[in-house]
């Protein structure tokens, strides 16, 4: 009698432990995946407290420009008109000493400045214009302006911007800088001067 008692329980415990587990686990809830959130990068999370309390979580990180030198930052440069960016020249001119067109080491310097512009504008074609002061025939004049311009053109490609990228002229005396008669003036006006060019 005892051991039909004891087979007949068997059953009975078994459904009992079934539904014990089963009620336990009903009270279980699934985990919440929580939020990832951004490693600090010292900027301040939104959505918090002033004080730095719970609510919201770090903004997501965004990608930061990445800094240019100053001279490659205007980027408008590329899409002004040949007109305006003439008017306002990102090119500084040469000066030549009198009846010379040697590159003095400051000519040489402008130059360095203005090989690193068209570097950086390589769709620009220039016009190296050759000028001389008043002194010396038109003839004279016109010879020495083209040599100054050759000068300016032959140290750019020494330092990498293409030939094909720079034209030269020679306007002689025919256009002065500066209308004076004095020296001042004619320091002015012995120049190589830069323009940029449609190609």
């Amino acid at each position: 009698m005892a051991n039909r008692t004891t087979s007949s329980l068997g059953p009975i415990v078994a459904l009992g432990l079934l539904i014990t587990l089963a009620a336990g686990c009903a009270d279980k809830k699934p985990p919440v995946a929580r939020p990832i959130q951004p490693p600090d990068t010292g900027a301040p999370a939104t959505g918090g407290t002033a004080a730095g309390g719970g609510g919201g979580y770090a903004t997501p990180i965004t990608e930061t420009p990445v800094a240019r030198p100053p001279a490659l930052i205007d980027d408008t440069m590329a899409s002004r008109t040949v007109d305006d960016l003439n008017r306002d020249s990102p090119f500084k001119p040469v000066f030549y000493l009198y009846d010379s067109a040697d590159l003095t080491a400051e000519a040489r310097a402008i130059l360095d400045a203005n090989s690193t512009i068209l570097k950086t504008y390589t769709a620009w074609v220039i016009t190296i214009e050759g000028h001389c002061d008043e002194r010396g025939t038109a003839e004279y004049n016109l010879a020495l302006g083209e040599r100054r311009a050759v000068a300016a053109q032959s140290y750019l490609v020494s330092l990498g911007v293409p030939a094909s990228r720079i034209r030269t002229v020679s306007y002689g005396k025919e256009f002065p800088f500066d209308p004076g008669h004095d020296e001042a003036a004619w320091a002015r006006n012995r120049r190589a001067h830069i323009v940029i060019t449609p190609k």
